[in-house]
């Protein structure tokens, strides 16, 4: 049975195999280890939101960005391959309604169109995912869960600093971060708060010194563009 991609280096079938014709022998193929990546990340939100399922860079609200503030994610993303396999990321911080959604979008479509596993989530909604893993009363999918967080090729957390803070959320977002900066994993964060000591007391300073190192930093100053739309 083959996978729903070619094989990237042109070796195999799509089966994730090489088969030898005489000996009918099957051996990993060079994209077998990316290939189980995806089938185990598919269990994760990895769909772009139908608000954003027409972003582009020709189009508002990011047509209407100063050069400065898109020219670093339009090179991420002509590079997408390149920043995955470095383990490079995007912080964009910024008031709400400049745009910093749209941006991380963006780079999760691109990622998702060259055939890496993505997984999106709002921090919110990412921290619910975790409860419930808990309520299922089974430590085996908790960690089946962060496992799968720890190897998808690039992690897109939207509203980072939005759930209040306790001790519990302070320590799964350490656990993710940490995880993926181990591994050397791209993250990509969108964030309202704009300093990063504010950003560190709200999700901790182990947490904020980790994504400083994986990730580019991009401010994105203006007005909420949504209190324009009719």
């Amino acid at each position: 049975m083959t996978d729903d991609l070619a094989c990237p280096f042109g070796l195999c079938d799509g089966s994730g195999f090489l088969i030898d014709e005489e000996s009918r022998v099957a051996t990993p193929c060079r994209c077998r280890p990316s290939r189980l990546e995806r089938r185990r990340a598919r269990r994760l939100s990895a769909v772009i939101p139908r608000r954003y399922a027409g972003v582009s860079f020709d189009r508002p609200p990011i047509s209407g960005m100063h050069e400065v503030i898109v020219r670093p994610v339009r090179q991420f993303v002509r590079r997408v391959d390149e920043e995955l396999d470095a383990g490079h990321g995007l912080w964009l911080f910024g008031k709400p309604g400049t745009g910093k959604t749209s941006l991380a979008m963006l780079v999760s479509r691109a990622a998702l169109d060259a055939g890496r596993s993505v997984a999106i989530y709002s921090l919110p909604r990412l921290l619910a995912e975790i409860r419930s893993t808990f309520e299922a009363d089974s430590e085996g999918s908790y960690l089946d869960f962060t496992d799968r967080l720890a190897a998808v090729d690039l992690l897109h957390i939207d509203d980072v600093g939005a759930e209040n803070t306790t001790p519990w959320v302070l320590e799964q977002l350490y656990t993710i971060v940490n995880a993926r900066y181990e591994d050397e994993r791209s993250i990509v964060i969108t964030t309202n708060i704009e300093e990063p000591t504010a950003l560190a007391d709200q999700i901790g300073a182990r947490t904020v010194s980790r994504l400083e190192e994986m990730c580019t930093v991009l401010p994105l100053f203006g007005e909420d563009a949504r209190k324009f739309v009719a």
